[in-house]
């Protein structure tokens, strides 16, 4: 016999709303908030999905109490997790401004996909983008309320400066290099085009905290629900399902506060920028490559890929040219990790997952790295090999993605000569 989950599983008392974040999905649930319930100093979260209300829904029916399934190579271990206070839908905007607005609230989450920012290759508001001109002309002149991400927040922080509440700390959890940094900027943006008050006033309404974020979470599927329930005896609609490895590095001012997100192994340092291309070129870009490679080659997750030799040694050769442009950061090991984790068979990571909204990735886990060989004299195949892949899986054009590299006549020719290996069987796949 199971009994439906709630509060009751985590003690029955819920903490005070003290953070709130924006993209309420698995990933939220197995790293910022599994890191705040771990944190154990009572900071509750009221978390807003980004459009689809079914995850608030969800969790709203369960007080907000989910499990998380560490997944390892060999065994589950369930947990229930307890900092999510409030879920809500993401179209509810005033609910989501006035809580923003809550002077208790001291950190603004985030976890929006590359894509969702809405911004330009460059890193700025695409203006030419409807949704975010829409947004600004309702912001401007107070005609609606905002449907893109960052025009919920905006209206958001409007409120609290309205409010006079005190200063925030928005803290962006996605994979955007400079993150922190890329949202102050398409914020002040944001504001300068549709709400000036605003814009004079951020730089003393919120600090903006560049992470780096890196844990493994796959979709979860029915079987996970059924075994949840044998293990706990507990009925969970929406169980979380993860990888045990899980890292956070955040770089910045928390004006108001924060949870002791150390505690749970964060780690605080002044110069983000290595640990987030490290994290960035080595993980995302690997994921990136074997979501393009692997496909082509007839496999469906990133284990499966991974134990195929010729899609491995890409991932090496991959990591061979981007370690040329990282510190020291214990790069063997974090290597060996990899693909401990990539490994893993339990960890159903579906390649098609991963390819979503790929041409935008690419631009940020292979692009930098093709540069920076090419800079140094190299002909960045490795890079090459990755962004052919992607052209070959997607229909995808070099041109359209990395003008620069389409037009350098070295890239050019070692993106031509992998695209040409992609098509050939190997010797030993030849003589089968």
């Amino acid at each position: 016999m199971t009994t439906p989950l709630d509060r009751t599983a985590v003690g029955g008392t819920a903490p005070d709303v003290r953070m709130v974040h924006l993209g309420l999905g698995a990933f939220h649930r197995s790293h910022q908030a599994w890191y705040t319930a771990k944190a154990g100093d009572g900071w509750g979260i009221a978390a807003y999905t980004g459009r689809r209300p079914d995850a608030a829904h969800l969790l709203a029916a369960q007080d907000g109490v989910y499990t998380l399934v560490e997944r390892g190579a060999a065994s589950d271990r369930c947990e229930p997790i307890g900092s999510i206070v409030r879920a809500v839908p993401g179209d509810d905007v005033e609910d989501f401004a006035a809580t923003v607005a809550d002077p208790a609230v001291a950190v603004l989450t985030m976890t929006i996909t590359e894509a969702g920012h809405r911004l330009t290759p460059q890193g700025e508001p695409d203006f030419d983008d409807p949704e975010t001109a829409a947004d600004l002309r309702m912001l401007r002149d107070a005609t609606g309320l905002p449907r893109t991400a960052l025009g919920r927040v905006l209206y958001g922080l409007d409120r609290r400066r309205r409010d006079g509440a005190p200063p925030i700390a928005v803290v962006p959890c996605d994979n955007l290099p400079g993150n922190g940094e890329t949202v102050r900027r398409a914020l002040t943006g944001l504001a300068e085009a549709a709400l000036p008050a605003l814009a004079a006033a951020l730089p003393d309404l919120a600090s903006f905290v560049s992470t780096s974020v890196d844990r493994i979470t796959p979709r979860t599927a029915k079987a996970d629900l059924d075994l949840v329930r044998r293990a706990t005896g507990r009925s969970d609609r929406t169980p979380v399902v993860a990888e045990p490895f899980s890292d956070w590095v955040l770089s910045g001012e928390f004006p108001s506060g924060r949870p002791a997100w150390e505690r749970a192994g964060a780690r605080f340092s002044a110069d983000i920028a290595p640990w987030e291309a490290r994290k960035l070129w080595l993980l995302n870009g690997a994921h990136s490559l074997l979501a393009a490679s692997g496909t082509l080659r007839g496999h469906a997750t990133v284990a499966e890929a991974v134990a195929d030799p010729v899609c491995r040694n890409q991932v090496e050769a991959l990591w061979d040219e981007a370690v040329r442009h990282l510190p020291d950061l214990g790069l063997q090991e974090y290597r060996g990790a990899l693909l401990e984790r990539f490994a893993n068979p339990r960890i159903e990571h579906r390649l098609a997952q991963i390819a979503e909204d790929a041409d935008t990735k690419l631009r940020m886990r292979i692009a930098p790295v093709a540069r920076l060989e090419r800079e140094a004299g190299r002909s960045a195949a490795a890079c090459a090999t990755a962004l052919a892949a992607w052209s070959r899986a997607t229909g995808g054009w070099l041109d359209d993605l990395a003008p620069d590299l389409a037009a350098d006549p070295v890239f050019r020719t070692a993106y031509a000569d992998a695209a040409e290996t992609l098509t050939r069987p190997t010797t030993q796949e030849s003589h089968r």
